[in-house]
């Protein structure tokens, strides 16, 4: 026991004074810290980006469509009649219009018309005719507030129960697929670099002819079982500088980034169980 204990203290000692152990075990913390800092000064530099606003033309033949033509970024401009709405098309006024027919009200039907070749209307176009004849045809009838309720009736939130019917602490979303996901790299890495330095380890003392003289002195049990934790404890080592610099990074990008990403939780457990 006392020659596996040496053989370990003496594996663990040579491993983390490595230059590559050292390099990769703050490699991983500073990488990040990078891109973080990275992308706080390109936001910080960078300019907003400029909105394209698309104009598109409209003739209400029915008469009371004239409020809520600015519907985010693409702006509704009225015509008379449809010759004026077809020559301010033709000569690159306006991308396209509609006509809103007499009997509008009764049949719901819209001609749409575009000098492009399209399968089906752009998405973000029939938002806004939608909102556009939604909106005007409320309007006066209901409060704004309900015209704004139905034309976004739904903003689900998802709220996980515990079996006690609490609400649990740990929500689920991509953030709970994203830390595991992370772990199991770094369990790789961690892996395959304590590997590696037991392998180089073993190669270099075959070639100095060390093994025959450590095996002269120590069982082969005591000694691969002093270098494979000796290593192991030095991997461990890594695992545990990359699991406690986590939260920090994570409180860094959740202040940078937003999003999803401030959503993430690292519970103190899910810690404990990655180091393990």
């Amino acid at each position: 026991m006392d020659k596996t204990f040496l053989i370990f203290r003496h594996e663990f000692l040579c491993t983390i004074k490595r230059t590559g152990f050292i390099i990769m075990t703050v490699i991983v913390p500073l990488v990040a810290l990078l891109a973080i800092g990275v992308f706080q000064v390109v936001s910080g530099i960078a300019q907003p980006p400029v909105q394209e606003v698309t104009t598109i033309g409209y003739v209400d033949e029915s008469g009371g469509f004239d409020q809520y033509t600015n519907q985010g970024k693409i702006t509704l401009i009225r015509f008379d009649t449809p010759d004026d709405a077809t020559e301010a098309l033709v000569e690159g006024d306006i991308k396209e219009y509609f006509v809103i027919p007499q009997d509008y009200v009764s049949i719901g039907v819209i001609n749409r018309y575009t000098l492009e070749k399209q399968l089906y209307p752009p998405p973000a176009t029939m938002t806004a005719i939608n909102k556009f004849l939604l909106s005007n045809l409320l309007a006066g009838k209901v409060p704004s507030t309900t015209v704004t309720r139905i034309e976004a009736p739904l903003n689900l939130v998802t709220i996980r129960l515990t079996e006690t019917g609490a609400v649990a602490p740990e929500q689920g979303g991509l953030g709970n697929l994203i830390i595991p996901g992370v772990f199991s790299i770094l369990l790789g890495l961690s892996i395959v670099f304590s590997s590696t330095y037991l392998l180089q380890g073993l190669s270099e003392e075959k070639e100095n002819r060390l093994i025959e003289i450590l095996l002269s002195s120590v069982s082969a049990r005591q000694l691969l079982t002093g270098k494979v934790l000796g290593i192991g404890a030095a991997g461990l080592a890594q695992v545990v500088v990359w699991v406690v610099s986590s939260p920090l990074l994570l409180s860094l990008a959740s202040s940078n980034f937003g999003g999803f990403i401030s959503t993430i939780q690292l519970p103190a457990n899910f810690i404990v169980l990655g180091i393990v």
